[in-house]
């Protein structure tokens, strides 16, 4: 499965080889299953009836046609062609393998795939395009979606929850891509954010105190840095008590609490009719009686109504957006809003979020490939027509050891934030002792 291809370059040489199956026999196995097994009447059968029946014929066939075949190129072998008839082909592997965070098909030849923040070449092939459309039908058929000429690009999700995204010809013109963002179903809390170095136990503290004073917070950060696996973590300090509406595109987080509503996407059907927006699904939250809402990710009209809610009694509430910084992640948010052909002037839009918005989360991928909290900024206001921030916490690299990894720290900056005063008189415990010996005053 994880054999490389050479040449490669350095970092790409660090996975084991292992045993990969005989591709053009799995390939004929694959041909003489469907021409001996009726599919369709599998298909009216239990799915584990179907699947036994399957692997059975296939053991047999892998017994005639594999020659000489035995012990584990066998087993190989059979699984192969189970993944063929049933799963994802040859990334079926990579897909089951619980260290694996993503997978990336580039073309028929080149698989990709990411494990602690570090991608790696593998040595999964596809025989051909057709061959990955087979697959990505198999994916998107039962869930109603499509992907054609009039419609190049798709997005699904695997049973599991994993996250599917599909590009194919003219956009791409080298062959069909196909993107997975696996779904973990053991999420990460607190304390293995802590343990892996995401943040330190004081910043974890202080995240969960400024949740419980229902301060409304952004979790902002590029591609693949961890905002999603941060926000589950935070919705651990909810109070069970609250009455929570997610809205996402698609469905990613998986709540603790008791009371949560989940609400999801549609895409427009055949005839581009029929979709639901994140803004139609957040513009409706308000009509559920939320304590509050969680926004899985802005990225456009909905930005507004988010804002509006956090302004109008749903204080507290949770997003994320893409940017590089917590000042850029305010400039997202403007120009969301501002591209939703709001008739507001700037002014106006920038105290709307200087009022419903109170902290920035910044998370950072090192080049170590770790996931950081590289600042956290508060917002305090306007100053003429400019939104005003402050760090309160910040990433300090000091260098890179022998191994490549970075070392540094992330601490106080020494400015108290402006609702420290708060907690005390809100009944939130929070221990301002550890963080004064940080750093702060």
């Amino acid at each position: 499965m994880t054999e490389v291809r050479t040449p490669v370059p350095p970092e790409f040489s660090r996975v084991p080889p292992q045993s990969s199956p005989d591709r053009d026999l799995v390939h004929r196995v694959h041909m003489r299953l469907l021409q001996d097994i009726d599919v369709s009447a599998l298909e009216r059968q239990p799915p584990d009836v179907a699947r036994g029946r399957i692997e059975a014929t296939v053991k047999a066939l892998v017994n005639e046609m594999g020659n000489g075949l035995y012990g584990q190129a066998k087993d190989t072998t059979i699984k192969a062609v189970l993944d063929e008839v049933v799963g994802l082909g040859p990334i079926q592997p990579l897909v089951d393998d619980p260290t694996v965070s993503e997978v990336m098909v580039n073309a028929s030849d080149e698989v990709y795939f990411e494990r602690d923040g570090v991608i790696y070449l593998s040595s999964a092939r596809f025989n051909d395009d057709q061959h990955i459309m087979r697959i990505v039908d198999r994916i998107i058929s039962p869930i109603g979606r499509r992907v054609d000429e009039s419609s190049p690009y798709v997005d699904a999700r695997l049973q599991d929850g994993s996250r599917v995204n599909v590009v194919i010809p003219p956009l791409v013109p080298r062959g069909p891509t196909m993107t997975i963002r696996k779904f973990r179903p053991d999420m990460y809390n607190m304390e293995d954010l802590v343990a892996n170095g995401t943040l330190t136990e004081t910043i974890a503290a202080f995240l969960g105190a400024c949740v419980k004073l229902r301060q409304s917070m952004v979790l902002s950060g590029g591609t693949g840095t961890g905002k999603t696996t941060l926000l589950n973590a935070i919705s651990t300090y909810l109070p069970s008590s609250e009455r929570i509406i997610t809205v996402e595109d698609p469905i990613e987080l998986k709540l603790q609490q008791q009371h949560v509503i989940s609400m999801e996407t549609r895409p427009p059907n055949i005839e581009g009719r029929n979709e639901v927006t994140q803004r139609d699904l957040v513009r409706n939250a308000l009509r559920m009686r939320p304590d509050r809402i969680i926004v899985g990710e802005v990225r456009g009209a909905e930005a507004f109504d988010m804002m509006q809610a956090m302004n109008t009694g749903h204080e507290g509430s949770l997003t994320t957006v893409h940017a590089n910084s917590t000042r850029d992640a305010l400039a997202r948010i403007e120009n969301m809003i501002l591209m939703a052909s709001f008739d507001l002037p700037i002014r106006a839009i920038r105290e709307q979020m200087a009022s419903a918005l109170d902290l920035v989360v910044q998370l950072t991928r090192y080049s170590d490939g770790r996931r950081r909290i590289s600042n956290i900024s508060e917002i305090t206001g306007m100053e003429s027509d400019i939104v005003t921030m402050q760090d309160i916490f910040k990433f300090e690299q000091t260098g890179v050891d022998e191994h490549g990894h970075v070392q540094g720290e992330l601490r106080p900056t020494g400015i108290r934030p402006t609702f420290a005063d708060l907690f005390a008189k809100s009944g939130v415990d929070f221990d301002w002792g550890a963080v004064s010996r940080e750093g702060w005053g």
